[in-house]
């Protein structure tokens, strides 16, 4: 909306700067000087006890020596009330008598026709709270009595009764001079169907006006005080002032409340608001008896850019929020996002607060899930994840959710914290050191990766220093997924079937798969941070591996790939040889016979072939190249296992 000139200059010119500051702060009349406009007191925008904000009248300017805060009138307004240009203009127009120009006649019509149906609610909102004190209203006050509301907070909300009788506002209002197209138009009584006179839309129900973000009653919400009643809660019907999925309970309070740092709170109810704000939750609002709406979602973001939803603690309560997250998908943007505070089984945050007090209600709040672990919850609970079709099927769901953020940047992320979810689950000794699965936690380390067994450690092979190959390609598997951490997805099964009998290894693999999805830095990062500058550096320090190509040349994703199928291809074809190893070692501790006999002398023949091959292998080795000597290693490995068998026959 544009202000044609001049407009704010004569606006801020018939305001004073301290008092529009003077409502929100104790000015200092030591410091202060009235006359002369100079005038001093705490910062309303952090938390002092000297004196350090300055606001000088006669230019209409403030500034604070403590934080550094600085503007007029209207960057005052709108940073303690939390709202935009436009609506601090109006507020201080308010105060200096002024009218907002509207941008044509027929806006200026509308406004003038909204205001008039305001007028006439106001009227309403009096009505119904005379009635609420006087003898139609003695069975409500006793209900509202019993749920621990007292007279102030009824004032606070101008809680109110509307009697049961079929015409008691209509005549009351039509007796005050209020036209009757007016009464109906604002939604108060509805046309008879008979042809009789129009009767109230309230009845015999407890009445909470339901105002918009300046604080206009622009419509109501009634509890039935019949437990029959079809309709437990009812609201007003949609009006010209009032569009329920562009409205919040309690909006203008609590945007205040926001603004100075309290947490938004969205409750299911107006009761459970009331309570929330009578505990001392002020900005705590909630939607008209409807799910959340995009408008809706889009307001709350304007208040604060992470609001709490505080939904009921039952199956009802927990379906609500997961509509919500469906809802909030396609709307998330970087610093704008959802947390949710699950209530006791069975209970409300009016329940919570009446059976354990506000402590337990922010502890709720502090223990708040953030959105993707709800997404996480509802995609996995109940469910058993023993087959690949049913792992496939988490992770298609996981990805058609993440595919709705429209933010790529968020979209990324999203889709890494469900892959480091999926990962923990799939692999739970690897991600706990035990067979549970612990989530990662708020401040984003996890759980350091499994130590070697006491097995491990014993094993023959790492005893003997035989698994020489096997840990000089597990090092270049290792070193190539560092340096090309891109290329972990695609080889994500096989990585994570590799032995890595070495504990450094292990806690090596289980961190690439972890945080892979971080980048290059981020991952060396985390290694950092879990093993120390030592095995890093072991690693990346063995010749073997520093002249292996793909570290030569990092981030080549072609040349990593290519590394990465061919070292992971030798590992899996060398596991099945160590496999026939170990049965012929197996077979040796018992009686020997012809056929061991026969293994033995294909192993000696083996052996024998190895060793005339010796001195080619050794010059290709020195030439360096890589598949000579990897030959070379295996016929070594080989050699050593044969000379471990003695060659001799049982006593009989």
């Amino acid at each position: 909306m544009s202000l044609p000139p001049g407009f704010l200059d004569e606006l801020q010119s018939r305001l004073s700067l301290s008092q529009v500051v003077g409502r929100k702060v104790m000015w200092d009349t030591r410091k202060s000087n009235q006359a002369k406009g100079d005038m001093w007191a705490p910062c309303p925008f952090h938390q002092e006890k000297t004196a350090s904000f300055h606001v000088d009248d006669r230019k209409g300017f403030y500034y604070c020596f403590g934080c550094h805060a600085k503007g007029d009138a209207i960057s005052f307004v709108r940073e303690t009330e939390n709202v935009d240009f436009i609506e601090a203009v109006k507020i201080l127009a308010t105060e200096a008598g002024m009218s907002v120009p509207e941008r044509d006649p027929q806006a200026q019509k509308t406004a003038d026709r909204r205001a008039q149906l305001v007028e006439v609610m106001e009227q309403a909102v009096k009505y119904f709270g005379l009635q609420l004190r006087a003898g139609a209203g003695t069975a409500a006050r006793d209900y509202l009595k019993g749920r621990r509301l007292d007279e102030a907070t009824l004032s606070k909300f101008d809680i109110g009764f509307a009697p049961d009788g079929w015409q008691g506002l209509w005549d009351h209002l039509t007796g005050k001079g209020v036209a009757p197209e007016m009464i109906l138009a604002c939604g108060l009584a509805k046309e008879s169907q008979k042809g009789g006179k129009p009767y109230d839309t309230f009845r015999n129900r407890i009445m909470f006006p339901i105002r918009d973000a300046r604080g206009r009653c622009i419509a109501f919400g009634g509890r039935a005080m019949d437990p029959n009643d079809n309709a437990k809660y009812l609201n007003s019907p949609e009006t010209e002032i009032f569009d329920k999925s562009h409205t919040l309970y309690n909006h203008g309070p609590a945007r205040e409340a926001a603004g100075k740092g309290q947490p938004l709170i969205v409750a299911e109810g107006y009761m459970d608001v009331i309570a929330l704000v009578t505990a001392g939750f002020g900005a705590a609002v909630a939607p008209l008896g409807t799910a959340v709406t995009e408008h809706q979602m889009q307001l709350l973001w304007r208040i604060a850019a992470e609001p709490v939803i505080m939904l009921d603690g039952d199956r009802a309560g927990l379906q609500a929020a997961y509509r919500v997250i469906d809802l909030a998908l396609p709307l998330l943007e970087a610093g704008k996002s959802l947390r949710f505070a699950l209530m006791p089984e069975g209970q409300d945050p009016d329940d919570l607060l009446r059976a354990e007090g506000a402590g337990a209600v922010q502890a709720r709040i502090d223990a708040a899930l953030p959105m993707v672990r709800l997404l996480w919850q509802r995609e996995t609970e109940g469910r058993d994840f023993d087959s690949p079709e049913r792992k496939a099927a988490l992770e298609r769901v996981c990805r058609e959710k993440t595919g709705l953020i429209r933010d790529p940047s968020l979209r990324s992320y999203y889709d890494q914290e469900l892959k480091d979810l999926r990962w923990q689950l799939f692999n739970p000794r690897r991600a706990t050191g035990g067979g549970t699965f612990t989530p990662r936690p708020r401040g984003g380390k996890w759980p350091l990766p499994e130590p070697a067994r006491a097995s491990t450690k014993s094993s023959l092979l790492v005893a003997s220093g035989t698994d020489a190959e096997t840990h000089l390609r597990e090092a270049v598997v290792l070193a190539t997924l560092i340096f090309c951490p891109q290329m972990t997805e695609t080889f994500e099964a096989q990585i994570e079937r590799l032995e890595c009998r070495d504990p450094d290894h292990a806690r090596l693999r289980d961190l690439i798969l972890a945080h892979a999805g971080d980048g290059t830095e981020d991952l060396r990062g985390r290694i950092v941070e879990h093993m120390g500058d030592a095995p890093l550096e072991k690693l990346l320090g063995v010749p073997h591996v520093a002249l292996t190509p793909a570290i030569r040349h990092p981030g080549d994703a072609e040349l990593a790939s290519m590394t990465l199928a061919e070292e992971l291809a030798k590992l899996k074809a060398q596991s099945g040889w160590l496999a026939e190893v170990s049965e012929a070692s197996e077979d040796m501790a018992g009686l020997a016979d012809e056929a061991l006999t026969w293994r033995l002398g294909q192993a000696a023949e083996a052996r024998n072939r190895a060793r005339r091959n010796q001195q080619e292998d050794t010059a290709e080795y020195d030439m360096g190249d890589n598949g000579a000597r990897i030959k070379r290693a295996e016929k070594e490995r080989f050699e050593a296992l044969l000379d471990k068998i003695t060659f001799s026959k049982p006593r009989r």
